[in-house]
């Protein structure tokens, strides 16, 4: 029988080992932007043609290469940062692999320009699919130009499962995010098809977050530090009444590190118990500060995944250093442990009288109290009559309440399946579900589930008949957004405006809104518009939406009918029509059940199991 098995072909090693790093121009940004930042640049400028399916070009002034170490960059595992074994658990940069720059140029074509401060002239290498086509002297700036164009363009099979080009862009930006939250220090230029999206200079922590995500968060942020020999935690968390349902502004860096860990994640969100909502998540941009040889970053291609030598101690450390803030700022008690509250009292104030504590007044019933014949007065207390008079507790039904109009409340018949008309015969339950009678039992439906499939099919219809149903607002407000979505909502100003939102430019990130749909009662539209941006980015990233359906769908989800909100019985009447007159009531648009039916069956058998 003959041998089958062999070694890969160097081409396809390579490619291989790209789909483990890179798997989308976000993937080669990261990359690029840690080589740099190990390079010790203070300034670096990232360019970007078609959210990076054309080109992505890294310009740093960090401290370049010599000929033989450009060439060598792109060999795989090669590296100037670990020497042996031993160095993994010592590691302070950020790219050590010694994969990126190989992995990049196996699915790419790509061109390295680089020089060093003490030498004349720079190098200049090009390649196409790992293989070097041109390599020679040339002039250039001191440091690092990388131009990586036309990625996946040998594996047309990983190009095609890439998405348009605002979902792309968004994995990009996030990327960025990443790398200059936690390098404050460093100059960073970010361009994207000729235009500049972020320009930030060297500054504070702080004001670096203020610049990426709005002027707002200058009010949102509260600071965050603990300090210990072990290690120390430091940064920035959001008030709680600033808690989003979308996730996006969660950071964790660990010596200047950006990480995923869940373990963590659950140590804020335990921090923030009984403040927020169960269903928002806080923001939060945590640095951490601690040994390295205590943690391993070697466990993921991409070195976003770390573990710790003790996650419990870092998470109560966490945990307590963010109670720590909150109790600072009011938002809950703080424990002073040098003085126990409940053991500090003083003297009695003058003229007060010190009662017997043992001296017990009589009530109307007291089964322990003693009586004739030494028997107890439980007895006596079985013997009364029962409570009479209890129907008072319970309003009866109003005469005007058989007056109120009927409404069309589906109640499916066995035999022909179609609905009924009934009487209305409505309340709120926990002001978060609507609950009607039905013939057969109780329908309960979600208000809020029942407003967004009623938005949703609104907004979708004035978008395909280009139909505005505009309120004229009496106070223009004046809103302002992070530079991305700023961009982002230039993009789709056009459909904006037919869904009734008028905006005007007023500054670079800042709008004018002159126009809301109508129905809006919101008096703040910041933190209304913000979620909308929001919602539409997370659509774009995880659902392949056009761009109408996913306008609609997250204008949709941010104004809806609120839980936790009370509704009149008129308002509850005029939903349940408008729920059941809508294309799809029994779901939301994401497929989520809107309603359900509480049979009297169901009821038995909850009362006989």
């Amino acid at each position: 029988m003959a041998d089958i098995i062999q070694l890969l072909p160097d081409s396809v090693a390579n490619q291989i080992a790209a789909g483990e790093v890179i798997l989308r121009p976000a993937s080669a940004v990261k990359e690029l932007l840690e080589n740099a930042v190990d390079a010790g640049a203070t300034e670096i400028n990232l360019i970007i043609k078609d959210a990076g399916k054309t080109l992505i070009q890294v310009v740093d002034n960090g401290s370049g290469m010599t000929e033989r170490d450009a060439r060598m960059s792109f060999e795989r595992h090669a590296t100037s940062k670990i020497k042996q074994a031993n160095d993994l658990f010592a590691i302070r940069t950020l790219g050590f692999r010694g994969e990126a720059l190989a992995s990049i140029a196996a699915i790419a074509q790509v061109e390295m320009r680089t020089r060093r401060q003490e030498d004349e002239l720079g190098t200049l290498i090009e390649l196409e699919g790992s293989r070097v086509k041109k390599q020679e002297n040339c002039s250039c700036s001191v440091g690092t130009s990388i131009q990586v164009k036309n990625l996946f363009f040998n594996v047309p099979a990983r190009r095609s499962f890439l998405k348009t080009d605002t979902a792309e862009l968004k994995h990009i930006v996030d990327e960025f995010f990443r790398v200059a939250l936690v390098r404050n220090n460093i100059r960073f230029t970010f361009h994207q098809n000729q235009k500049i999206l972020y320009q930030l200079a060297p500054s504070t922590r702080k004001q670096r977050v203020i610049a990426l995500f709005g002027s707002s968060y200058q009010e949102r942020l509260m600071n965050v530090e603990h300090v210990s020999e072990a290690m120390s935690v430091t940064g920035f968390i959001g008030k709680p009444e600033f808690a989003r349902k979308t996730k996006g502004e969660q950071y964790f860096f660990v010596n200047g590190r950006y990480i995923r860990h869940p373990y963590l994640h659950h140590s804020v969100e335990k921090a923030y118990r009984e403040l927020i909502p169960h269903d928002t998540v806080p923001s939060y941009f945590i640095y951490i500060e601690t040994d390295p040889g205590t943690i391993d970053i070697n466990i993921h291609p991409t070195k976003t995944e770390v573990n710790f030598m003790d996650n419990k101690v870092i998470y109560a450390i966490i945990r307590a250093a963010i109670r720590q803030t909150l109790g600072l700022h009011n938002i809950i008690d703080t424990i002073n442990f040098d003085v126990e509250k409940s053991l500090d009292f003083g003297p009695p104030p003058p003229g007060y009288e010190v009662k017997n504590p043992f001296d017990i007044q009589p009530t109307d019933f007291n089964p322990f109290e003693q009586s004739r014949g030494n028997k107890t007065t439980i007895e006596n207390y079985r013997s009364r009559k029962p409570v009479t008079g209890w129907e008072k507790l319970f309003e009866k039904p109003d005469k005007e309440a058989d007056e109120q109009p009927a409404v069309l409340i589906p109640d499916e018949d066995e035999k022909t399946g179609e609905f009924q008309l009934l009487k209305e015969n409505v309340f709120q339950f926990h002001n978060r579900y609507i609950v009607s009678m039905v013939k057969t039992g109780l329908m309960v439906i979600d208000q809020q589930r029942a407003q967004e499939r009623i938005l949703y099919d609104r907004y979708l219809e004035q978008i395909r008949q280009q139909s505005q149903v505009v309120q004229q607002e009496l106070f223009p407000m004046q809103v302002s957004f992070s530079p991305g979505d700023a961009e982002l909502l230039n993009e789709i100003m056009g459909e904006l405006n037919i869904l009734g939102f008028h905006l005007n430019k007023l500054g670079q990130h800042t709008f004018v809104v002159t126009g809301t749909p109508s129905g809006i009662a919101e008096t703040d539209l910041q933190p209304l518009l913000e979620g909308f941006l929001q919602q539409y980015k997370r659509n774009i990233a995880d659902l392949d939406l056009d761009k109408s359906t996913n306008l609609a769908r997250s204008l949709s989800r941010s104004l809806a009918v609120k839980s936790n909100r009370r509704l009149h019985p008129e308002e509850m009447i005029h939903l349940i029509s408008e729920l059941f007159s809508s294309s799809v009531p029994e779901q939301t648009p994401d497929g989520k059940r809107i309603f359900t039916v509480i049979t009297q069956e169901n009821i038995y058998q909850l009362l006989n199991r």
